[in-house]
């Protein structure tokens, strides 16, 4: 057992070795896991805040057309909105027709058109904009907000013309005190909850995809390089090859998934110091079996993937089976995002891949359910048991060696 464990380390320690040569490979290693969460939740947020302050500051030149309202206008200019006055087409069915005013929007020779129209009835009112244009999104965003506050006034007066009370009158059903005092959960259960809605996904999607060079390196380049045959000369068994070929693959994918939550640790911390969210109040036996699922969801992937690359005889080959694997992972993922975890049946916690990603989001929201932990436990280990046994089958071939030719 000790002569084996030796071999195994070995083989795994001179295939780390190999793999992290390349600084480029290190840095894609380290760098890019470390980054992802903290430019996700950090500089993602800052550069949309930033190019929202940006297009708030513009002043948004507007056409207006048809009758005027002072009060209208003066709310037009405190949105920082500059007007054009201008004729109502004559050749347009309604307010909403584009009619020879295409080219002007078009163009962007203005931001948007208003058009208004006073008859006996009230007020109708358009707005000809561009929607792939921002500004012109923004202009119709401003003069939307400014209509909407004009209308309440209006409305207001009348009522109180008529001598009601606008806020009995048009809010009759009212909340009483503050709704959020009415939430049972907690700060931390809820963050818990938006959490769990794609750290499962994240940490699925990514373990699956660092172990795929590694695992294309270290079967199809060594048959490739011709240094498999040497490899397979030294005086350990296939299956012993095998271990020490998965265990450098799954510490170099571990690596990558550890720095990747400590991005995601620093980011949450960035986060609930800013207050912008809490953090998740996760207990110890739900960190413990967090990481048992993440852990025997690296054993089934890296498995799979190794055996999947020991099949093909080349790298190139190698990738062409491994990359639409990788869609395998992110349908699942994508899907379990959307299932309801109040009521779930438990056979939901048998299928490969689902099991393990809603298991991650149960153990996120703290619910410790001993029926789906054992069902998601037995068939996981079972799954990964059968990855690891299609693997030591590839190893196992007679053709292993065989030339490319």
């Amino acid at each position: 057992m000790s002569s084996s464990w030796m071999f195994i380390k070995t083989i795994a320690k001179k295939e780390v070795v190999e793999f992290i040569r390349d600084w480029r490979t290190l840095l894609a290693l380290v760098i890019i896991p470390l980054l992802i969460f903290p430019a996700l939740f950090i500089a993602l947020p800052l550069l949309l805040q930033s190019e929202a302050a940006e297009l708030d500051a513009l002043e948004l030149d507007v056409n207006w057309q048809g009758d005027f309202s002072e009060e209208l206008g003066i709310a037009f200019n405190d949105s920082n909105i500059r007007i054009t006055f201008e004729d109502m087409p004559q050749n347009i069915d309604n307010l909403s027709d584009i009619g020879d005013d295409l080219d002007k929007i078009r163009n962007q020779e203005t931001k948007a058109i208003f058009r208004l129209l006073e008859n006996e009835s009230g007020w109708k009112f358009s707005i000809i904009y561009l929607s792939t244009s921002e500004a012109s999104n923004e202009a119709r965003t401003r003069m939307i907000t400014a209509i909407s506050t004009w209308e309440s006034n209006v409305v207001n007066g009348t009522l109180v013309e008529a001598g009601l009370v606008p806020e009995d009158t048009l809010d009759p059903v009212k909340w009483d005190g503050d709704y959020q005092n009415a939430d049972a959960a907690t700060k931390g259960e809820q963050a818990g909850l938006a959490l769990s809605l794609f750290i499962p996904m994240v940490i699925a999607i990514w373990t699956a995809s660092s172990a795929i060079q590694p695992s294309i390196d270290m079967t199809a380049g060594e048959r490739e390089r011709g240094t498999l045959e040497a490899l397979l000369c030294l005086p350990c068994s296939r299956l012993e090859l095998l271990a020490g070929k998965w265990l450098a693959v799954a510490s170099i994918t571990s690596a990558g998934v550890a720095l990747q939550i400590g991005g995601l640790l620093f980011a949450i911390t960035y986060l609930a110091s800013s207050s912008v969210i809490g953090l998740p109040s996760v207990s110890l036996v739900s960190i413990l079996l967090l990481l048992g699922a993440v852990v025997i969801f690296a054993v089934m992937v890296v498995a799979f993937e190794l055996a999947l690359a020991m099949k093909a005889h080349s790298v190139k080959e190698a990738g062409s089976l491994l990359g639409p694997a990788i869609l395998f992972i992110i349908f699942p993922a994508l899907f379990t995002q959307v299932i309801n975890l109040d009521s779930i049946e438990s056979w939901w916690f048998a299928i490969p891949l689902v099991n393990i990603l809603l298991a991650m989001r149960e153990l996120l929201l703290d619910r410790i359910i001993f029926e789906h932990i054992l069902v998601w436990l037995i068939s996981s280990i079972f799954y990964a048991g059968l990855a690891a046994w299609y693997a030591a089958k590839q190893f196992n071939r007679e053709d292993l060696v065989a030339s490319i030719s």
